[in-house]
């Protein structure tokens, strides 16, 4: 689905990582491998370390502490938020929704929207395409979109394929209307079909969690986890994005009428170093231009990935330059997004610590 947006604008970028810092050593004794064969991986896949949350703290924990450190630095004013958008596939509740759980948390004004949007690693794209679409009312001037995930507690701890990469955060970014006559193009894509490539099969209500759901089984790989715990099938995940993401950012870039050369930065969601070059090499895309180092210093957080990318990599450089960014999701759902458009002068663009 081809998408179009206007006078737009993003103004601010927070990115919320919790201190709880593990090594990939830490834990390479959990892996049915030897220990060479694990440092190879590690080596191949960009595997060092990871930030996790600690036992009991949620999505809305780093959420609110995210938030409450604009309102302490003067960086954003609660009364002027007229929506609240949460990305996330790790909800405090069933019911209520995490987004309504900040509100009231926060004393935010009741005369807003607040939104839970169910997407992982393509969520950043479409949470920002759904904060653009809401800013078209007349009444809504400041959109937050907040994406995050906890899926560190979702993972085995004897799982070597995902246990090493997944990593917990939480993004905020600020959109706002814009004075200038700007055009962001945008693209979502959605393959049900294969769904089951990512998934946790149990704990929802088509497979209630019972004694029997999370008994720990062994897989062909080597790798230990119950039907309550993530489960990736990586060599689907992987020739997915490579046959779907490449042909999805041609397709953005003829629309807007320019080449790979025009953009700045290719700023995609990292799940791990390997894939990300193997596609800069498909796509034929420098790799200073599309940075893949988010993996090997906080681990893989879905859809906060991307923000954390451009915290990490460009920081404060957003705050005099702007930059010609391309901003690409893919994973879980199946479900690949981009978004084409510049970036830059922003009120805040760093990284801070949740400590709990």
């Amino acid at each position: 689905m081809n998408l179009k947006f206007k006078n737009k604008k993003i103004t601010g970028i927070l990115s919320v990582l919790p201190e709880n810092e593990i090594k990939f050593e830490d834990e390479i004794e959990n892996y049915a491998f030897s220990k060479s064969q694990s440092m190879k991986l590690k080596l191949i896949m960009g595997y060092n370390k990871r930030r996790v949350v600690k036992e009991g703290t949620t999505v809305s924990d780093l959420c609110i502490h995210g938030l409450q450190h604009l309102f302490d630095n003067n960086q954003l004013d609660k009364n002027d938020i007229d929506a609240l958008i949460l990305v996330s596939q790790s909800p405090d509740y069933f019911i209520p929704s995490t987004s309504h759980v900040i509100q009231g948390k926060l004393g935010l004004k009741t005369d807003m929207v607040c939104l839970d949007i169910s997407q992982a690693c393509s969520g950043y794209s479409i949470g920002l395409s759904q904060a653009f679409m809401l800013l078209d009312q007349e009444d809504i001037n400041k959109v937050v979109v907040v994406n995050g995930d906890t899926y560190s507690q979702k993972v085995s701890i004897q799982d070597r394929g995902s246990r090493p990469i997944t990593g917990d955060a939480v993004s905020i970014t600020i959109v706002e209307k814009s004075t200038t006559d700007n055009t962001i193009y945008g693209a979502i894509n959605t393959d049900g079909t294969g769904a089951e490539a990512l998934i946790i099969p149990a704990g929802g209500f088509r497979t209630p969690s019972t004694a029997e759901t999370a008994e720990l089984v062994q897989d062909s790989k080597g790798n230990t986890r119950s039907l309550e715990h993530l489960v990736m099938k990586g060599d689907d995940v992987f020739n997915f994005v490579q046959r779907e993401v490449p042909p999805m950012v041609d397709k953005i870039l003829e629309r807007a009428n320019v080449s790979k050369d025009d953009v700045d930065y290719f700023m995609f969601h990292q799940p791990n170093k390997f894939m990300l070059k193997k596609l800069a090499d498909k796509m034929e895309v420098p790799y200073e231009k599309m940075p893949n180092n988010i993996v090997e210093n906080f681990g893989n957080s879905n859809s906060a990935t991307i923000p954390v990318n451009i915290s990490f990599n460009l920081g404060e450089k957003l705050l005099d330059n702007s930059y010609f960014l391309c901003l690409a999701g893919f994973g879980a759902g199946l479900s690949w997004s981009s978004l084409l458009l510049e970036v830059g002068n922003l009120d805040f663009c760093e990284i801070i610590n949740y400590n709990n």
